[in-house]
């Protein structure tokens, strides 16, 4: 939805801001497209991983030898036999932990490595992978994130001296709640989570005798590239990356993880091809999002404003100090003040190493993390203080006038009305509506109880930094554009096509996007923290933009007229003013390329500094108090990206972002047990939603373009997450309030919303709040308060 301002700003007959059909569909649709499992190269062998069953051990023996002897084996690869080189790691967390692409002398989670079995074919990989005869000792294991911070909590690296792989504590130790009237506390868990995308690792590599070749499911193929050649000791340029259809990533598949690498030593070691793609249960076990504690404590005002914020953040990186455990000192760190005016605030963060599967990115990446916090501790101040949750958001709110606003954290928001999808969401929702049922329902005392939850966010995308794009027209009119991000459901071919069409008027379907291929795109920096439009689409248009000055200029030597005069309407030049003076892009493109030798541009767009979209959402749930199952009735999301390109681009990423962000809230969480082993591997175990689980989402935009790049366009893919979980679990608890619920950790399932409701009001039930760990007492001090220089996740 968009106001009648917004309207007015659409410019008559451009091709932006208008729904155009995907044009990356048909393809998908028919089975036509291609995967990394679907390449075909002859002579391709088959990789099977044989992975450790313990979480902590130290491997003694391996025989290989059974298995060397099965059917169509072609080798069996140990650490011993790959080498004990560092995998180089997507984010260096801590320098003195490294990984090998096989374990060597000691594994540290449940499906860590151990051998590489290399067949004719899968099924022999898979026979010959069952004969390899593997001994361990076990060893201690802390698979919680907190006992891991115990002093006689068993090391992961007795080399790193404790189970913190990295750290920072603010120097600045004055009382954040100096002047305070209220101050609430509370202690959140933001669960791990599996990725789960629909394909999960996999690549194929050929390897030649100028370098390889390699087909990966990745999101950053140039990142994937310097990472194989950073391995292999190769040089950048005779290593080849190609990521064909990649089906679904959210994070996941950022860089290489050590299982790539035992494939690539294989296949240069055998010296033929050799192709790995992970089961589903393989793909459970490899890739995780979020985990984090949060002790969170907000001081106000009698009136409720806020005067100050004390955060400590656990992370868990998982084994071998995975990145996304760092992320509570990052991404978290910058967000953590999120739309509101809070004069100080005091961060604290540690991450921490446990025997679980390494942990990454998952959508939004620390950010929603941030907002969860947040949108949790002011709905829990607003009932300390006896405001409704809009309310003690609207008085604390940054005003619109404040923009360009520095943060205490460092960052600096580029324009922002954070009241402006509030006021729309909760007049989509008719929350004064749904109050009044609310009322209803509980002086009824029926079982079924209404919950009406409220979020704000503001996030961080794009990161700055430059962007290649291009755009070559060829001899017949058609055109192609490339750009360095790399597209995997996001709409990147119909996007950046539009650009050039409304830019140079050749029709979108005259128009063919590559990407994704190191040898034929330049230089890029992929897909992640919502970058692909407003540092990819901006770097097409600029290469349209110096096109079209290229093809003025061929136009007027043409019609021998001053460049000046020439005018491109329609995809037509002419001279402006004189009849009769008519080229088409096919004429100008055959002149061009017979004259000049073609037409076209490669160039890098810069944009200075980060993005920062924002928006509100609304849920309204129901709670069957005698069960504690929730059921989703309505979400409302107004997101503000920016301006908006192709409005069904957006909705599509406003409703996978959101019902992602419900599913964490309402039932996605991996759990372990106390000695590591995964107890939620499989779908019939992980509580993944179905198209019969969720709801018909009512998703709008405002739209309020940032100054920072031609197109005005921030991010929109995480967005809808990071506003959607927290609206979700405020809803949650309001709907039990008043029966003295005053916080659920998530995800909010029928069994934890019961035990809630019992347990609300008695003593002993559950505490909003204990003190944190002893660890963050020994912290060494001067973490400081500004951001990093570079942070994208």
């Amino acid at each position: 939805m968009w106001g009648e301002s917004d309207k007015e700003k659409r410019m008559p007959g451009s091709l932006l801001g208008n729904i155009v059909p995907r044009v990356e569909d048909p393809d998908l649709v028919r089975g036509l497209s291609t995967f990394v499992d679907n390449q075909r190269i002859e002579g391709t062998a088959h990789a099977v991983f044989v992975r450790s069953p313990f979480a902590h051990a130290r491997v003694t023996s391996i025989d290989t030898g059974e298995a060397e002897k099965s059917p169509g084996v072609l080798a069996v690869l140990t650490g011993a036999t790959i080498g004990d080189g560092a995998v180089p790691a997507f984010a260096e967390v801590n320098p003195a932990v490294k990984r090998t692409a096989l374990a060597t002398d000691r594994v540290r989670f449940v499906g860590d490595p151990v051998a590489l079995v290399v067949a004719e074919t899968r099924a022999q990989a898979v026979d010959a992978a069952e004969l390899v005869d593997v001994d361990y000792d076990e060893l201690g294991v802390v698979a919680d994130m907190e006992a891991a911070l115990a002093e006689d909590a068993p090391l992961q690296f007795e080399e790193v001296g404790s189970n913190i792989a990295a750290s920072r504590a603010d120097a600045d130790e004055t009382d954040p709640f100096e002047g305070a009237d209220h101050v609430v506390r509370l202690r959140l868990e933001n669960q791990r989570v599996a990725t789960a995308p629909l394909e999960g690792h996999a690549i194929l590599v050929q390897p030649s005798a100028e370098g390889l070749t390699a087909w990966v499911a990745t999101q950053q193929p140039h990142l994937t590239r310097n990472l194989i050649a950073g391995y292999t000791g190769l040089p950048k340029e005779q290593v080849r990356v190609i990521a064909p259809h990649v089906g679904g990533a959210f994070g996941g598949k950022a860089g290489i993880i050590a299982d790539h690498a035992a494939v690539v030593a294989a296949a240069r070691s055998l010296g033929r091809p050799v192709k790995w793609t992970e089961t589903r249960s393989e793909s459970m076990l490899s890739m995780h999002g979020r985990g984090q504690v949060q002790y969170a404590e907000l001081g106000l005002t009698a009136e409720g404003r806020i005067v100050g914020l004390r955060v400590r953040v656990v992370g868990d990186c998982g084994a071998y100090a995975g990145f996304g455990g760092s992320l509570a000192l990052g991404p978290t760190y910058l967000m953590i003040q999120g739309p509101y005016v809070v004069p100080r605030i005091r961060y604290d963060a540690v991450a921490v190493l446990t025997n679980t599967a390494p942990v990454g990115a998952f959508r939004g990446a620390g950010r929603p993390e941030a907002a969860a916090l947040l949108e949790r501790l002011v709905d829990l101040a607003a009932d300390e203080v006896g405001l409704a949750p809009e309310e003690i958001r609207r008085r604390n709110l940054i005003p619109p006038d404040a923009f360009p606003y520095a943060t205490r954290t460092g960052v600096t928001y580029d324009v922002a009305d954070f009241d402006l999808p509030l006021r729309e969401a909760l007049r989509i929702a008719d929350v004064d509506g749904a109050r009044a049922e609310q009322r209803r329902r509980r002086e009824a005392g029926e079982v079924r109880q209404l919950g009406i939850g409220i979020a704000i966010y503001v996030e961080i995308t794009g990161f700055g930094g430059s962007e290649f794009g291009s755009l070559h027209v060829h001899a017949d009119g058609t055109a192609t554009v490339m750009a360095g991000t790399s597209g995997h459901g996001q709409g990147h071919a119909t996007s950046f096509s539009m650009i050039v069409a409304d830019r140079l008027g050749i029709p979108l379907e005259d128009i063919t996007y590559v990407q994704s291929d190191t040898a034929l795109v330049r230089s890029g920096g992929g897909t992640g923290g919502s970058r692909s439009l407003q540092l990819g689409g901006n770097a097409v248009g600029q290469a349209a933009d110096e096109v079209h000055v290229k093809a003025l200029d061929v136009a007027a030597r043409m019609l021998e007229a001053d460049p000046a005069d020439v005018v491109l309407e329609d995809g037509r030049f002419s001279v402006r003013g004189v009849a009769g003076t008519e080229i088409r892009w096919a004429q100008l493109a055959a002149w061009a390329h017979e004259h000049d030798g073609g037409l076209g541009s490669d160039t890098d767009f810069t944009q200075d500094g980060a993005t920062f979209p924002f928006g509100a959402h609304v849920s309204i749930v129901e709670v069957d108090t005698e069960t504690g199952l929730v059921t989703p009735l309505r979400h409302v999301a107004v997101d503000d990206c920016g301006r908006v390109l192709n409005p069904l681009v957006v909705a599509g990423q406003q409703h996978g972002g959101a019902v992602q962000g419900i599913s964490q809230a309402l039932w996605e969480q991996f759990v372990y047990d106390a000695d590591g082993t995964p107890l939620t591997s499989t779908f019939a175990d992980y509580a993944m939603p179905t198209a019969a689980d969720t709801i018909a989402l009512e998703v709008s935009n405002t739209e309020t373009p940032t100054p920072l790049n031609p197109l005005g366009a921030k991010g929109i893919g995480e967005s809808a997450t990071i506003g959607a979980t927290p609206a979700v679990q405020n809803a949650v608890v309001d709907a039990l309030r008043h029966l003295g619920v005053r916080h659920l950790d998530m995800p909010c399932t029928p069994e934890r919303v019961w035990r809630a409701i019992r347990d609300a009001g008695v003593a002993g039930g559950h505490q909003l709040w204990r003190e944190p760990p002893t660890a963050f007492a020994g912290l060494p001090r001067g973490g400081g308060t500004e951001a990093p220089d570079a942070v994208e996740i």
